[in-house]
């Protein structure tokens, strides 16, 4: 599977824990548990 790239725009975990509501780069908009290969990056 490719690789995908989005903006977590809003956390329904506790202390911003998964799950993410994660609007990707085409628009699209999908409730994402990340997997162990996934990555997280804050910006700053």
């Amino acid at each position: 599977m490719p690789d995908h790239a989005g903006r977590i725009v809003e956390v329904r975990g506790t202390d911003g824990a998964p799950p993410y509501i994660v609007r990707f780069d085409d628009g699209h908009e999908s409730l994402v548990f990340p997997g162990p290969d996934s990555v997280v990056r804050h910006s700053g």
